[in-house]
C-alpha cells in the first residue's frame, strides 16, 4: 500500500512563509540606524526619572542585589542604583560614596554613547579604530580589583554608603 506524498510548499512552487526571525530582521533593516541609540537614551532617561521619583533607599521599592543576597559581599555594581539616584539630585559626593567606580566610568560611557549616536547620524566612509585591547583588559582588571578591594576590611571605605569625602 503506497501513500501519496504531499509536496512541500517549496516543491509545489509556492514560497515558504517567512519565519519570525526573517520578519524581525526585515523590520530592523527598515529602521533608521539612529533609532537604536535614541531608544537606549530614552530608556536611560526614563530610568533616571524613575530613580529620581522613587527613592531606592526606601525598603521595598526595588529588589535587593542578587549577589549581595546570596553571598553577603558587594559586587562592583552594588550602590549604582543609589548613585544614579543621587546624581539626578546633583549630589556628586553622595554618589561617589555609593559607587566610586561608576563616577570613574561615566566619562567613558558618555563618550562611547555620543560616538555611537554621532556615528549613526554621520556614518564614516571608512571603519573607525577599535578600542585598544590593553584598554579593555585594564577596565576588566579595574573591575576585578574594585570587586575584591571593596570587600576587604582595609578598603571598607569603598563599600556602598561610606562617604569618601568629608561632609560640610
Amino acid at each position: 500500500m503506497q501513500h501519496d506524498k504531499t509536496p512541500t510548499p517549496a516543491e509545489a512552487g509556492t514560497p515558504a512563509a517567512p519565519t519570525l526571525a526573517d520578519r524581525i530582521g526585515a523590520v530592523g533593516a527598515r529602521m533608521h540606524p539612529v533609532t537604536w541609540p535614541l531608544s537606549l537614551g530614552a530608556l536611560g532617561l526614563a530610568a533616571a526619572v524613575l530613580l529620581h521619583l522613587v527613592d531606592p533607599n526606601e525598603p521595598g521599592n526595588y529588589p535587593t542585589c542578587p549577589w549581595l543576597l546570596l553571598t553577603g559581599t558587594f559586587c562592583p555594581g552594588c550602590g549604582t542604583m543609589r548613585a544614579v539616584a543621587l546624581l539626578t539630585r546633583l549630589d556628586v559626593p553622595g554618589a561617589l560614596g555609593m559607587n566610586p567606580l561608576l563616577l570613574l566610568l561615566l566619562p567613558y560611557l558618555a563618550y562611547s554613547y555620543l560616538a555611537w549616536l554621532i556615528g549613526t547620524l554621520r556614518p564614516r566612509t571608512r571603519p573607525g579604530n577599535p578600542t585598544p585591547t590593553w584598554f579593555l583588559w585594564a577596565v576588566l582588571g579595574a573591575f576585578v580589583v574594585f570587586w575584591i578591594a571593596r570587600n576587604l576590611p582595609w578598603f571598607a571605605f569603598l563599600a556602598p554608603g561610606t562617604p569618601l569625602l568629608p561632609q560640610w
